[in-house]
């Protein structure tokens, strides 16, 4: 894992929002882009847009920035807008090493995230072909962090497999190198080169194929079901730079 194969480094301008797809909406949508549950699945409150007051790239990084803001869609108002954007069809990958520097927002009913979802669900919809998260944040918890394996044939068997971890140094709010080590045998987290945890890849586990990236800034949302504090907004997600070797 020692040869880089694709890099954002925005703080040197060697990245740029073309190597992206930015999804809009707050649906969550089927293989063939048709609705299939508000909220992104996962009870989220915010509309993700393309703006540029919401996604958009300074000398500090690539940033995702929460704000309360009113939108009306197809009959429906949110009070929050966000961003959301994965390298689905322009970057996956097998196996390899990931780093992301990022720095993350602090407040109640912030849910930064930093993920990645199978190219091809050669194993099914989710969750059998596999979900990865690198790093979840629950911005009332400014110094914990998780990485999470999702697999099981259907909803019914889903398995979640979580690993919190607690940082020796800071919080979020301070740029950190958040790290995935992902080889045949087991995925191992990391944080500023730390490994934290590791989870053993068995025979029927669905993380032999290619997944994509994905990075969102969430508001409200089941990961942690508490009210927003919207004094905390706008709330930005920094993302310095990411690299990935194999």
């Amino acid at each position: 894992m020692n040869r880089l194969v694709w890099y954002q480094d925005y703080r040197h301008g060697n990245g740029d929002l073309g190597a992206w797809n930015i999804r809009i909406g707050n649906d969550l949508l089927d293989a063939d882009g048709h609705p299939v549950m508000p909220g992104w699945g996962n009870g989220e409150l915010q509309y993700y847009t393309g703006s540029s007051a919401n996604l958009y790239i300074d000398r500090e990084g690539l940033n995702l920035c929460a704000r309360r803001e009113l939108v009306e869609q197809d009959g429906r108002r949110f009070t929050y807008t966000s961003a959301r954007i994965d390298t689905k069809n322009r970057m996956s990958f097998c196996y390899g090493k990931l780093i992301v520097r990022a720095r993350l927002p602090v407040g109640q009913g912030l849910w930064p995230a930093i993920w990645m979802m199978p190219q091809d669900q050669a194993y099914g919809p989710w969750p059998a072909s596999g979900e990865i998260d690198i790093m979840e944040a629950r911005g009332r918890l400014p110094r914990i962090v998780a990485g999470t394996l999702h697999y099981g044939k259907d909803w019914q068997s889903k398995v979640t497999d979580e690993h919190p971890y607690e940082l020796p140094e800071g919080a979020i709010d301070s740029f950190h190198d958040y790290g995935l080590e992902w080889t045949a045998e087991s995925i191992r987290w990391l944080v500023d080169g730390h490994c934290y945890a590791e989870s053993a890849l068995r025979p029927g586990m669905p993380f032999d194929k290619p997944f994509y990236l994905v990075l969102n800034l969430a508001v409200g949302g089941f990961y942690d079901p508490v009210p927003v504090d919207d004094s905390r907004l706008p709330a930005v997600m920094t993302v310095a730079g990411i690299w990935l070797y194999q």
